[in-house]
């Protein structure tokens, strides 16, 4: 009986030894270049603030302009009835890491905080709403 102990004993201890030697799998974070961040943005914006039936974004359209050959992608929300009129928002990301600014007239409505703590959110791969 005893050397079934010691031999229970020893595949233990070596299971143990195998399992400290193992390299954890590496987390996948999302790719932080400005398109893809943006494009993350844009996904989560179009999900959450407009098919979703937002009150808060009922008036307004997203136009996301993605192809950006000045490097900064970026999102604009407009009004519905008049797309080619100043945008209200605009979120837009330059670099990599990227760097995100959200400016416009929205961002000085009460609604400014919900919208800097969606698009932080979803930037960092999230794709809650809030």
């Amino acid at each position: 009986m005893r050397p079934r102990l010691a031999n229970a004993a020893l595949l233990t201890a070596l299971a143990a030894m195998v399992a400290a030697c193992q390299t954890p799998a590496p987390t996948t974070s999302p790719n932080r270049g400005a398109l893809p961040t943006m494009e993350r943005v844009a996904l989560g914006a179009n999900a959450c603030w407009f098919k979703s039936g937002d009150p808060a974004f009922a008036a307004y359209k997203l136009a996301p302009e993605l192809n950006s050959f000045s490097g900064r992608p970026r999102i604009l929300v407009v009004h519905k009835g008049s797309p080619e009129s100043r945008p209200l928002l605009v979120v837009q990301a330059e670099g990599s890491p990227s760097r995100l600014q959200a400016f416009g007239p929205m961002m000085q409505e009460p609604v400014a905080g919900r919208i800097a703590a969606d698009v932080n959110r979803w930037s960092a791969g999230n794709k809650a709403c809030s």
